[in-house]
């Protein structure tokens, strides 16, 4: 069958994967986008294939094996999502003889500045035009040959911005903190830890750190931020509304962001947004655009997708309690749109509204469903 990759060594690196998720070996948003981008690319070096539907196949079934093996890391159908896209766009480039360039990065703050929206600036690449030919009775492999060197290019391009995505993020981080401010996260976020440290080379501020009870992560987050010079204040939940009016400024992590510029959060974040809206105080979300997914939350009013150790909240040794209640303890929280103001990307800064607009250009309609 064309849909399973015929190399032995490709398959059985998809069955490590697979087992590795399924056993939360592997965990977080970057670490499992970035194991399924080195398989996706030891697969695809490894793949025989005629035509661009074989190799779609091979990739789509790839996908679902690793979707369903871990569900929950929605990074790994994303990866999956922008490979695929990268594949018909090299295939349309290579076969017409038109490359379109990727876009310019598009944010609020450029649009306000340029005055235009980016352009696409499609630029002719006649020397690879009719050198790739599906079905060649001759040569089967041939469109194979032709095709697997540009898409290890397109794959490197999304390596190299997997690795760089703390970086990108961050890059802007001055223009979101000013001096004096006083900032409220929680949880231990890579993205946020990075993002509140490139803006201390510039900036003299506060941080406050809610314990993100019952994980406790944002003691850690209070550490590292400590460590590297920055006034830093560790505070239970419980103080979270109390001190929102001091405020000025909420930067959350982002687990993933929903086709509806909702998103998935540590447990805590939905209480932070809500009081930040009570007290008008911006909430800003920093994130990699891999985190976007074109999947909509149809079942999770307020928190859900994955649940930690219920004996985390309500111990055992409280037995008369514990038998006369139903004890859940939601990892994430859903945030809702409405309480979001901004996104800041490895891409630019975007408004939850924008976020189908993004998701149009990152991902193709029909691998919504792998």
């Amino acid at each position: 069958m064309v849909s399973e990759p015929r190399n032995a060594a490709a398959n059985r690196s998809v069955e490590i994967l697979a087992s590795k998720l399924r056993r939360r070996q592997i965990v977080g948003s970057r670490a499992t986008a970035l194991e399924t981008l080195l398989v996706l690319r030891q697969v695809i070096a490894k793949a025989r294939f005629s035509n661009l539907e074989q190799l779609v196949a091979i990739i789509r079934d790839v996908g679902r094996r690793l979707v369903d093996a871990q569900p929950k890391e929605h990074s790994v159908g994303n990866t999956v999502r922008k490979v695929l896209h990268h594949i018909r766009e090299e295939f349309h480039a290579a076969t017409r003889g038109v490359e379109v360039s990727k876009p310019a990065s598009f944010s609020i703050s450029k649009f306000v500045l340029q005055g235009q929206p980016r352009k696409q600036v499609a630029v002719q690449k006649s020397e690879v035009k009719g050198t790739l030919k599906e079905n060649d009775p001759d040569d089967p492999d041939s469109f194979a040959r032709g095709l697997k060197p540009v898409l290890m290019e397109a794959i490197q391009d999304v390596l190299d911005e997997l690795e760089t995505v703390y970086d990108n993020v961050s890059r802007n981080a001055k223009d979101h903190i000013h001096s004096d401010e006083i900032i409220l996260t929680l949880g231990m976020s890579k993205t946020v830890e990075q993002f509140l440290k490139a803006a201390a080379h510039v900036r003299n501020y506060s941080v406050i750190v809610a314990e993100t009870a019952p994980s406790y992560n944002g003691r850690e987050m209070a550490k590292s931020l400590s460590s590297s010079g920055i006034s830093t204040f560790l505070v239970p939940d419980s103080s979270i509304f109390a001190l929102m009016s001091r405020v000025n400024k909420v930067i959350l992590g982002a687990h993933v962001i929903l086709a509806n510029g909702g998103m998935f959060a540590v447990s805590g974040s939905l209480m932070a947004a809500t009081a930040a809206r009570a007290h008008s105080t911006p909430v800003v979300v920093c994130a990699g655009q891999f985190k976007l997914t074109p999947l909509w939350n149809l079942y999770h009013e307020y928190g859900a997708l994955d649940f930690g150790n219920p004996s985390d909240v309500l111990g055992f040794e409280n037995g008369d309690l514990v038998d006369k209640v139903d004890v859940v303890n939601p990892y994430y929280d859903y945030v809702q749109p409405e309480l979001i103001d901004a996104y800041i990307t490895n891409d630019g800064d975007h408004p939850p509204s924008s976020i189908y607009r993004l998701l149009k250009e990152t991902y193709d309609d029909e691998d919504n469903e792998l």
